[in-house]
C-alpha cells in the first residue's frame, strides 16, 4: 500500500550546518563544492595514506590532496582505536572503536578523503613491533592491506610513520613496515591469489614516509621531496590548514580539538620503495584522461564543462555532464570508469537540484515485520526529469511513475515487510567472538569498509531527457530515522534493525564475596508488537538460579518489564573464579541472547549495537572496611560503579563536597583517571584534599598522563610523571615491601592476584620521586629492566597518600578478582 503526496514551494534549510544530521545520506553541495568536484573530474590520480590509529593521520594532507590535488584520496588505520583512553566518557574497547571510527568518518566528510580500516584490534599500547606481531596475524593483516590497496588501486601510497624505533609505538611501527611489505605484495599474483577473483595486483609507483617533526623529533630536511600543503582555496573559503584543524577536531574521544593554523606550510618526504620524485608528489603517472584507452575526448569533455559551469546556473551543465556520462558508459569496464561514473552521476544530482531520501517512520524495525517508510524526492531546477519508478529492498514498483517538476516536493508514503533474513544491526567486525589482537570476520570481502553496506534500501530510477535521447540515474539511499527535536531541529538517524526482544542486565559484573545470593534483576524490551515468551539465566558451573524460567508478555513496541533472579555461588572457598552468566530469551522457539547498547554524542551519529545480554561472575575472597567512598570523576571510567558491586557507598563529588563539606566523612577517596588532565577545578581543590590526607584520610589518585597536567603538585612530597608503562598483562611482579599493609590488610595480597589482568598492567608511571614515597612493586615488560614506579605510597600527616599507574579502570570493569583485592587494601586504613 502507498499514497502520494505532492507540495510545491518546499522551503529548504541549510542542511550541512545543523547539529544531529551526520545521518543523512543524500550529499549536499553548493555552487562552489560542485565547481571542485568538476574540476576533480578530470584528474585521475590516487594517493593511499597508511597508519595505525584514528589520529594518527595528516589531515592537513589529506585535505590537501583530496580537495587542492584532486585526487582520490584514503586512510588506511590498521586500527579502529579500540586499546586508547576515552576523554569524552567511559566507553572502553570495542565501544570506544565505534566512537573513534564515527570520528574518523566525520574527520572524512571535512578534508574530503575516504576511510578505510583493516581486521587488527589496538590492543593497547605496543613498545615494538616484535611484541606487535606476536599478537596481530601479521599475514592476515598483511592480506588486508594488500587487499585494500588493490581495490583502491593508489598510484601513491604515503606512510605517516618509519619502519623504526622513531616511530615511538610498535602499532606505529607494524604499520610502515607492513605497508612496505604490501607495496610489494599486492602487485605479485603469487601472494594472496584468493583475492583476484575480485580485483587484479596492482603497482603503486611509490612507497613515501611522510616526514614530521614533532615531539620533539624532526626528521625533515631541506634536500627531500617537499610540497606547500598550507594553501588557500577561495572556492572553499579556508585555506588547508583551516580545513585540518576542524577534520582533526573531530577526534573528540581523545581531546584532539586544535586551533587553525594560515599560510605556507611544508610537508616533507623520503622515498621508501619505488622511484623517487623530484617536483610533483605523481610524477610519472598519468593524471589525466588519457590514462585510459578511448579517454582523451572526455578529458576534453570535462575541461569544456568546468570552463562553461556557470555558478548563477548549475543546472544549465547537466546536458554537458549526461554528454560525459555517456561517454564515461561506453569506455570498457575498468577501476577509473567506475570511479569517474559515480563522480559525474553525483554531479548531474547536484547540478539539477536533486534531494532524494528514504525514510522509515519508525526508529528500529524487526524482520519480518513492516514498515512505514517514505520516500521523498524533489527537482530544484528547471532541468527536465521523471521518476520512472522506485525500489524498496530490490522490489520494484512502476506505479508511482511522476515528472519531476522545478521544486515539487514528493513524498511516496508505504509499507513493507522488512525481509526476514535481515541481519540485525551490528558491526560487522562485532558479529562473532574476536581473541586478542584481530577481529573475527565472517565475510572477508567487507575488509576495510568503515561501516556495514546497508541493508534496507530504496532506489530512485530518475530519467534525464535531453535532445540526444534518455539516460536513467538509478540512486540508491539507505533507509534512515528521521524526527523533529525541540532544541536541535530536524535530526537524522541510522535507522536500528533489531531482534523482536532484548534483555539488559543493570552490572557489568557481579561480585560474590561469600556463597550468598543476590538478586539479578533482568530489564526485558519489546522491539515489536505483541512479544511473549520465556526468560532464563544461562550460568556457568558453580553458579545456580532460583528459577529455571520466568515467562513475560509485552503488548506493545516499546514496552519493558522487569522480572528478578536470585543466583547463589555453590561455594566460595577462598577461591577466584571469573565466568560469564548470559541471559537466553525464548521467542516462539528462537534464542535470542541480544542486549542493546546506544552511543550518543553530538558529534557523531547515533550509534546502537545489540551485544550478547551478558555479566561476569565473580567469587573472590575479598574482606574490606570503611563503607563510604567519595569519587572524583576524570576523564571517564566505570571504577565508581564496579566499587558499588562490592558494597561499598560511593559518592560523587562535587565543587560543594569538596570546598564545603565534610570530606572526613569519607573513609578513602579516589580520583577518577585523568581526572588532573580533564578537571581544571583539581588546582583549586587539590590544598583541600592535601588537608583531608593530612587529618587521617586516604587519597587514591590513579593514572594521570605527563602532559596537559593542571597542576605539578600531584601529592603532598614531589614526584613527576614519566612514559614509563607496562604493557604485558602477564608481566611479573615482584613485591619490594611483601610485609607492607598495603599486601597484608585486610586482604592478603600475592602474586596471583595479578593473574588474569588484561591489556596492560599499567601506564604514565610517577618518576624522580621525593624520599619520602616508598614502592611497593617491580615489574617489567619481557627484554626491560624492572621498573618500581608503577605505584607509590607516602605518609602525610596522619594519612595515606597512593599514586597509581596501574590500570584498574580496566581491570575492575572487566571483573578481575585480584585487581579487586588489591584496589580494596589501597582504600583500607
Amino acid at each position: 500500500m502507498f499514497k502520494i503526496r505532492s507540495a510545491i514551494g518546499l522551503a529548504v534549510a541549510v542542511l550541512a550546518g545543523l547539529s544531529g544530521l551526520r545521518a543523512q545520506t543524500a550529499p549536499v553541495m553548493n555552487a562552489a563544492d560542485i565547481q571542485v568536484q568538476l574540476r576533480k573530474l578530470n584528474t585521475l590520480g590516487s594517493v593511499l595514506y597508511v597508519a595505525a590509529h584514528p589520529d594518527d593521520e595528516n589531515t592537513r594532507l589529506l585535505a590537501y590532496l583530496a580537495r587542492e590535488s584532486r585526487y582520490r584520496t584514503g586512510y588506511l588505520s590498521l586500527t579502529r582505536g579500540d586499546g586508547g583512553q576515552n576523554l569524552i566518557g567511559n566507553e572502553q574497547a570495542e565501544l570506544l572503536g565505534l566512537i573513534r571510527t564515527q570520528e574518523l568518518l566525520a574527520a572524512r566528510r571535512i578534508d574530503g578523503a575516504e576511510q578505510f580500516f583493516t581486521r587488527a584490534n589496538d590492543f593497547g599500547f605496543s613498545k615494538n613491533p616484535e611484541e606487535t606481531f606476536t599478537i596481530w596475524d601479521r599475514k592476515k593483516i598483511l592480506g588486508d592491506v594488500v587487499w585494500v590497496i588493490r581495490k583502491f588501486q593508489p598510484d601513491v601510497i604515503i606512510c605517516r610513520f618509519p619502519a623504526d624505533s622513531r616511530a615511538g609505538h610498535g602499532h606505529h611501527t607494524a604499520s610502515a613496515i607492513l605497508a612496505a611489505e604490501a607495496f610489494t605484495a599486492a602487485a605479485d599474483p603469487t601472494q594472496y591469489p584468493e583475492q583476484l577473483t575480485s580485483v587484479k595486483p596492482w603497482q603503486a609507483k611509490r612507497l613515501l614516509w611522510n616526514n614530521y617533526n614533532f615531539g620533539g623529533n624532526n626528521n625533515t630536511s631541506e634536500d627531500q621531496f617537499k610540497l606547500d600543503a598550507g594553501s588557500f582555496n577561495p572556492l572553499l573559503g579556508r585555506g588547508y590548514g583551516e580545513i585540518a584543524a576542524e577534520s582533526r577536531s573531530q577526534h573528540k574521544s581523545q581531546g584532539f580539538g586544535v586551533p587553525s593554523s594560515r599560510g605556507t606550510a611544508i610537508e616533507y618526504f623520503s622515498t621508501i620503495k619505488g622511484s623517487e620524485p623530484k617536483k610533483d608528489l605523481m610524477e610519472g603517472v598519468q593524471t589525466s584522461w588519457e590514462r585510459v584507452p578511448g579517454g582523451a575526448a572526455i578529458g576534453e569533455q570535462t575541461a569544456a564543462a568546468a570552463k562553461d559551469y556557470d555558478m548563477n546556473n548549475p543546472s544549465a551543465s547537466v546536458p554537458t555532464l549526461l554528454a560525459i556520462r555517456s561517454s564515461i558508459m561506453a569506455l570498457p569496464e575498468g577501476y577509473w570508469k567506475t570511479v569517474k561514473l559515480k563522480e559525474t552521476e553525483q554531479l548531474i544530482l547536484a547540478c539539477a537540484g536533486i534531494w532524494a531520501e528514504a525514510f522509515s517512520t519508525s526508529a528500529e524495525v524487526v524482520p519480518g515485520s513492516p514498515m512505514g517508510c517514505n520516500l521523498q524526492v524533489i527537482n530544484r531546477s528547471n532541468t527536465p526529469v521523471r521518476l520512472q519508478k522506485v525500489a524498496v529492498n530490490g522490489v520494484e514498483d512502476a506505479s508511482v511513475t511522476k515528472d519531476l517538476m522545478n521544486n515539487a516536493f514528493l513524498s511516496v508514503e508505504k509499507e513493507v515487510t522488512v525481509p526476514a533474513q535481515t541481519p540485525v544491526s551490528q558491526p560487522y567486525w562485532l558479529q562473532d567472538p574476536h581473541p586478542q589482537g584481530m577481529y573475527s570476520i565472517r565475510n572477508e570481502a567487507l575488509i576495510g569498509n568503515p561501516e556495514n553496506i546497508p541493508s534496507l534500501t530504496a532506489t530512485f530510477y530518475l530519467d534525464f531527457g535531453t535532445d540526444k535521447g534518455v539516460q536513467t540515474i538509478a540512486v540508491t539511499r539507505p533507509f534512515i530515522y528521521k524526527f523533529t527535536d525541540p532544541v536541535k531541529g530536524e535530526v537524522f538517524r541510522p535507522l536500528v534493525i533489531a531482534p523482536p526482544v532484548v534483555a539488559q542486565l543493570d552490572n557489568q559484573v557481579y561480585i560474590y564475596t561469600q556463597a550468598a545470593p543476590q538478586t539479578v534483576p533482568v530489564k526485558i524490551r519489546a522491539m515489536k508488537e505483541k512479544t511473549s515468551g520465556t526468560v532464563k539465566l544461562q550460568l556457568p558451573a558453580g553458579f545456580k538460579a532460583d528459577q529455571a524460567s520466568i515467562p513475560f508478555n509485552l503488548n506493545r513496541k516499546g514496552d519493558e518489564t522487569e522480572v528478578n533472579f536470585t543466583v547463589t555461588p555453590l561455594k566460595v572457598n577462598g577461591q577466584n573464579i571469573t565466568d560469564t552468566m548470559t541471559v537466553v530469551l525464548d521467542v516462539n522457539g528462537t534464542a535470542y541472547t541480544n542486549s542493546i547498547t546506544t552511543i550518543e554524542y553530538d558529534h557523531i551519529p547515533a550509534i546502537n549495537i545489540f551485544p550478547q545480554a551478558s555479566a561476569r561472575l565473580v567469587t573472590v575472597n575479598l574482606k574490606y572496611n570503611g563503607r563510604r567512598l567519595g569519587y572524583i570523576p576524570g576523564a571517564g571510567d566505570k571504577v565508581a560503579e564496579s566499587l558499588r558491586q562490592v558494597g561499598y557507598n560511593v559518592t560523587l563529588l562535587s565543587e560543594k563536597d569538596i570546598m564545603n563539606g565534610s570530606l572526613k566523612d569519607y573513609d578513602a577517596i579516589i580520583t577518577g583517571v585523568r581526572a588532573y588532565n580533564t578537571q581544571d577545578r583539581l588546582r583549586y581543590w587539590q590544598p583541600r584534599l592535601m588537608e583531608y590526607v593530612k587529618n587521617g584520610g586516604t587519597l587514591v589518585v590513579q593514572y594521570n598522563t605527563n602532559g596537559g597536567l593542571v597542576t605539578d603538585q600531584l601529592g603532598p612530597y614531589p614526584f613527576k610523571l614519566s612514559r614509563n608503562r607496562v604493557t604485558n598483562e602477564n608481566a611479573p611482579v615482584k613485591f619490594l615491601r611483601p610485609q607492607d599493609k598495603l599486601f597484608t590488610y585486610p586482604n592478603a595480597i600475592s602474586e596471583k592476584d595479578f593473574d588474569g589482568w588484561v591489556q596492560e598492567r599499567g601506564l604514565y608511571f610517577p618518576s624522580d620521586l621525593s624520599g619520602e614515597y616508598q614502592q611497593p612493586f617491580a615489574m617489567n615488560d619481557p627484554g626491560e629492566k624492572p621498573m618500581d614506579g608503577s605505584t607509590i605510597v607516602a605518609a602525610y600527616g596522619q594519612g595515606r597518600y597512593i599514586y597509581t599507574g596501574l590500570s584498574f579502570f580496566r581491570q575492575l570493569p572487566a571483573g578481575v578478582p585480584g585487581a579487586y583485592r588489591l584496589f580494596v587494601n589501597m582504600l583500607s586504613k
